[in-house]
Protein backbone atom coordinates (compact mmCIF):
# COMPACT_ATOMS: atom_id res chain seq x y z
CA UNK A 1 0.00 0.00 0.00
CA UNK A 2 1.56 3.16 -1.19
CA UNK A 3 2.66 5.74 2.00
CA UNK A 4 -0.37 8.53 1.90
CA UNK A 5 1.47 12.65 2.53
CA UNK A 6 1.53 13.65 5.69
CA UNK A 7 2.13 17.64 5.84
CA UNK A 8 3.28 19.05 9.24
CA UNK A 9 3.64 22.99 10.01
CA UNK A 10 5.82 23.60 12.78
CA UNK A 11 7.30 27.39 14.34
CA UNK A 12 9.89 27.74 16.13
CA UNK A 13 10.95 31.05 18.05
CA UNK A 14 14.57 32.57 18.69
CA UNK A 15 15.41 31.59 22.73
CA UNK A 16 15.76 35.43 22.73
CA UNK A 17 14.45 38.37 20.93
CA UNK A 18 11.54 38.00 18.24
CA UNK A 19 12.98 35.91 15.44
CA UNK A 20 10.25 33.35 14.25
CA UNK A 21 10.38 30.59 12.07
CA UNK A 22 7.64 29.16 10.29
CA UNK A 23 8.08 25.29 8.38
CA UNK A 24 5.55 23.37 6.23
CA UNK A 25 7.07 19.74 5.74
CA UNK A 26 5.44 17.28 3.74
CA UNK A 27 6.45 13.86 3.37
CA UNK A 28 5.37 10.96 1.08
CA UNK A 29 6.83 7.85 -1.20
CA UNK A 30 7.98 10.51 -3.66
CA UNK A 31 10.11 11.92 -1.08
CA UNK A 32 9.93 15.14 1.82
CA UNK A 33 9.69 18.49 1.45
CA UNK A 34 10.00 21.13 3.81
CA UNK A 35 9.49 25.22 2.79
CA UNK A 36 10.18 27.78 5.22
CA UNK A 37 10.13 31.32 5.92
CA UNK A 38 12.83 32.46 9.08
CA UNK A 39 13.26 36.13 10.13
CA UNK A 40 15.98 36.39 12.21
CA UNK A 41 16.50 38.99 15.01
CA UNK A 42 20.66 38.70 15.32
CA UNK A 43 22.75 41.67 15.60
CA UNK A 44 22.44 42.21 11.40
CA UNK A 45 18.65 41.24 11.34
CA UNK A 46 17.54 39.61 7.78
CA UNK A 47 15.06 37.17 6.64
CA UNK A 48 15.45 33.96 4.58
CA UNK A 49 12.99 31.72 2.23
CA UNK A 50 14.13 27.88 2.06
CA UNK A 51 13.30 25.30 0.40
CA UNK A 52 15.25 21.15 1.27
CA UNK A 53 13.94 18.12 -1.07
CA UNK A 54 14.96 14.76 -0.04
CA UNK A 55 14.49 11.33 -0.99
CA UNK A 56 12.05 9.28 1.28
CA UNK A 57 15.20 7.92 3.05
CA UNK A 58 15.98 11.57 4.49
CA UNK A 59 18.75 12.32 1.79
CA UNK A 60 19.19 15.50 0.65
CA UNK A 61 18.88 16.42 -3.21
CA UNK A 62 18.28 20.22 -3.79
CA UNK A 63 18.55 23.08 -0.75
CA UNK A 64 17.37 26.50 -2.38
CA UNK A 65 17.98 29.63 -0.16
CA UNK A 66 16.90 32.78 -1.27
CA UNK A 67 17.59 36.05 1.75
CA UNK A 68 14.66 38.39 0.81
CA UNK A 69 15.57 41.57 -0.86
CA UNK A 70 19.22 39.91 -1.37
CA UNK A 71 21.13 36.98 -3.17
CA UNK A 72 20.27 33.68 -3.30
CA UNK A 73 22.02 29.90 -3.65
CA UNK A 74 20.57 26.70 -5.14
CA UNK A 75 22.46 23.11 -4.10
CA UNK A 76 21.64 20.13 -5.76
CA UNK A 77 23.55 16.83 -4.87
CA UNK A 78 23.40 13.07 -6.00
CA UNK A 79 23.44 11.84 -2.14
CA UNK A 80 26.84 10.31 -2.54
CA UNK A 81 28.06 13.51 -1.18
CA UNK A 82 28.79 15.96 -4.65
CA UNK A 83 27.63 19.07 -4.96
CA UNK A 84 27.13 21.26 -7.70
CA UNK A 85 26.19 25.23 -6.11
CA UNK A 86 24.27 27.20 -9.39
CA UNK A 87 24.96 24.43 -11.79
CA UNK A 88 28.57 24.39 -11.12
CA UNK A 89 30.97 21.66 -9.51
CA UNK A 90 31.22 22.34 -5.77
CA UNK A 91 34.53 20.09 -5.03
CA UNK A 92 34.95 21.86 -1.75
CA UNK A 93 31.47 20.16 -0.61
CA UNK A 94 32.72 16.78 -1.42
CA UNK A 95 31.58 14.34 1.12
CA UNK A 96 28.65 15.84 2.65
CA UNK A 97 25.40 14.49 2.83
CA UNK A 98 23.49 17.05 4.46
CA UNK A 99 22.67 20.51 4.26
CA UNK A 100 22.84 22.90 7.48
CA UNK A 101 21.76 26.26 7.80
CA UNK A 102 22.64 28.33 10.74
CA UNK A 103 18.51 29.90 10.61
CA UNK A 104 16.77 26.70 11.42
CA UNK A 105 16.40 24.18 13.98
CA UNK A 106 15.03 21.46 10.79
CA UNK A 107 18.02 20.71 9.55
CA UNK A 108 19.01 18.56 12.37
CA UNK A 109 16.11 16.58 11.45
CA UNK A 110 17.41 15.01 8.25
CA UNK A 111 20.45 13.69 10.16
CA UNK A 112 18.72 12.23 12.99
CA UNK A 113 16.24 10.48 10.82
CA UNK A 114 18.39 9.05 8.48
CA UNK A 115 20.82 7.51 10.92
CA UNK A 116 18.50 6.28 13.57
CA UNK A 117 21.04 5.74 16.15
CA UNK A 118 20.04 3.77 18.74
CA UNK A 119 20.26 4.98 22.45
CA UNK A 120 24.52 5.95 23.48
CA UNK A 121 25.10 5.49 19.57
CA UNK A 122 26.93 8.03 18.08
CA UNK A 123 27.84 8.96 14.07
CA UNK A 124 30.46 11.18 12.24
CA UNK A 125 28.63 13.22 9.27
CA UNK A 126 29.77 15.42 6.77
CA UNK A 127 27.23 18.55 6.30
CA UNK A 128 27.52 21.41 3.77
CA UNK A 129 27.36 24.60 6.38
CA UNK A 130 25.31 27.61 4.88
CA UNK A 131 26.26 30.36 7.17
CA UNK A 132 23.30 33.38 6.57
CA UNK A 133 23.31 35.82 6.18
CA UNK A 134 26.33 35.90 4.49
CA UNK A 135 25.23 32.32 2.18
CA UNK A 136 29.04 31.47 2.60
CA UNK A 137 29.18 27.45 2.18
CA UNK A 138 32.42 24.75 3.72
CA UNK A 139 32.52 21.60 4.29
CA UNK A 140 31.52 21.01 8.38
CA UNK A 141 32.59 17.79 10.24
CA UNK A 142 29.72 17.16 12.87
CA UNK A 143 28.74 14.25 15.32
CA UNK A 144 25.23 13.24 16.49
CA UNK A 145 24.95 10.96 20.00
CA UNK A 146 21.42 9.51 20.79
CA UNK A 147 20.98 10.30 24.42
CA UNK A 148 17.31 9.13 24.25
CA UNK A 149 16.05 7.79 21.16
CA UNK A 150 12.87 9.71 19.41
CA UNK A 151 13.67 12.58 22.65
CA UNK A 152 17.46 13.80 22.78
CA UNK A 153 20.26 13.85 20.81
CA UNK A 154 23.67 15.54 21.37
CA UNK A 155 25.04 17.63 18.33
CA UNK A 156 28.50 18.44 17.91
CA UNK A 157 30.35 20.56 15.65
CA UNK A 158 33.89 18.32 15.23
CA UNK A 159 35.29 21.84 13.51
CA UNK A 160 34.18 24.30 16.38
CA UNK A 161 34.11 22.74 19.36
CA UNK A 162 30.29 23.93 19.51
CA UNK A 163 27.94 21.61 21.06
CA UNK A 164 24.60 21.67 22.50
CA UNK A 165 21.95 18.78 23.59
CA UNK A 166 18.63 19.35 21.84
CA UNK A 167 15.57 17.31 22.73
CA UNK A 168 13.10 16.17 19.38
CA UNK A 169 9.40 14.68 18.97
CA UNK A 170 8.37 11.76 17.41
CA UNK A 171 9.47 12.78 14.12
CA UNK A 172 12.67 14.39 14.68
CA UNK A 173 12.15 17.66 14.68
CA UNK A 174 13.46 20.19 17.23
CA UNK A 175 11.46 21.22 20.60
CA UNK A 176 14.39 22.92 21.76
CA UNK A 177 17.54 24.17 21.15
CA UNK A 178 18.87 25.69 23.98
CA UNK A 179 20.32 28.84 23.12
CA UNK A 180 19.14 28.89 19.86
CA UNK A 181 15.43 27.81 19.43
CA UNK A 182 11.90 26.73 21.00
CA UNK A 183 9.28 25.49 19.84
CA UNK A 184 6.11 27.44 19.54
Amino acid sequence: MPKQETTSIVRWRQWQGPGVEHLVLRQGADGISAESVAISADAKPFAVHYRIACSPDWLAREVEVDLVGGTSVRLTTDGLGNWLKDGVPAAELEGALYPDLTVTPFTNTLPIQRLQLKRGESAEIAAAFIELPELSIVRSRQRYTCLEEGGRYLYESLVSGFRREIEVDGQGLVVTYPDFWRRI
